[in-house]
């Protein structure tokens, strides 16, 4: 199926596949419908998976996908944030239902914290003012305590399970490993509380890659409306959560990064002639942050 839904019918545009996903640069041109935007503007954005990547000079985005840059980030430091900004504020705010004025003193745990979401969503939650313990290994915890993480558990010192069993029940769990972790995490969460347990691992690719769209995206209703079900009648809500590109999402977020409540976290800067060397340390996992390509020579 073609990547962009939008021109099914057309041919020649799917390879060469540019990758990547996250972009900050200056607006070249704009479509005869754009008026908020204006050539010459610094933008950042995060393009959606049926259209072509961003690891080129030029990309071509629409309005609605782009928002104007944070003032107090450089361009390398903006293209570190919105795709990971953008999955934690799907995962928290849209599907979770997380917001300001109902996370202050909310328990919120966190696996995976040190990567990209982690280290965002730490920073998020802290912004709104919510209790947060992140799990990720031991030379991750300094990181994630200056990011403002109240508790840290390493899953390298011992049992992971039974270190969080003895800490005081959780409302709401972000799982950005999945695995054998949602077999037993959702119990550590307060039953009959409205207490959300989400998850950034789902099987849709895999299902579809396996059965096609169709029946593939079959598939996976069937396997959340189980798991669903499921722990409903356990007392807690069981959900998915995905990426969603939005200019208007990342406005939001460029407010709390001017106001110095959110920080880009960057392990590692490329230069575009490195690009294969980039995904090969991704690949290893065990990032700290993210992994930025510099396209051209500014910054």
């Amino acid at each position: 199926m073609k990547r962009d839904p939008l021109h099914i019918k057309s041919s020649g545009s799917e390879f060469p596949l540019t990758l990547g996903r996250d972009v900050s640069g200056i607006v070249m041109e704009c479509g005869l419908d754009v008026s908020y935007f204006k050539p010459g503007e610094e933008v950042w954005a995060a393009i959606p998976p049926w259209k072509q990547g961003t690891l080129s000079e030029f990309v071509a985005a629409s309005a609605n996908e782009i928002s104007r840059k944070p003032q107090s980030l450089s361009h390398t430091e903006a293209a570190s944030l919105p795709y990971v900004g953008l999955t934690a504020w799907s995962a928290m705010r849209q599907v979770g239902g997380l917001k300001e004025d109902n996370c202050s003193n909310k328990r919120v745990l966190i696996f995976g914290a040190s990567g990209g979401v982690g280290t965002f969503a730490i920073q998020l939650m802290k912004a709104w003012g919510a209790h947060v313990t992140a799990v990720c290994s031991q030379d991750a915890n300094e990181l994630v305590q200056r990011l403002g993480a109240d508790s840290v558990i390493d899953y390298k010192a011992g049992n992971v399970k039974e270190q969080l069993k003895a800490l005081p029940l959780f409302d709401f769990i972000l799982d950005n490993i999945g695995g054998s972790t949602e077999e037993w995490a959702p119990e550590l969460l307060k039953k009959w509380s409205g207490a959300t347990y989400i998850s950034l691992v789902t099987p849709f690719l895999v299902n579809v890659d396996r059965l096609g769209v169709a029946d593939g995206m079959l598939q996976t209703g069937v396997t959340i409306g189980r798991k669903a079900v499921k722990h409903l009648c356990k007392g807690i809500h069981y959900r998915w959560a995905f990426f969603t590109p939005s200019g208007p999402y990342l406005d939001e977020i460029a407010t709390l990064v001017d106001a110095g409540k959110i920080h880009p976290v960057i392990d590692q800067v490329f230069s575009f002639a490195e690009v294969p060397k980039a995904f090969q340390k991704v690949e290893e996992g065990h990032a700290r942050g993210k992994t930025v390509i510099n396209v051209t020579n500014k910054k």
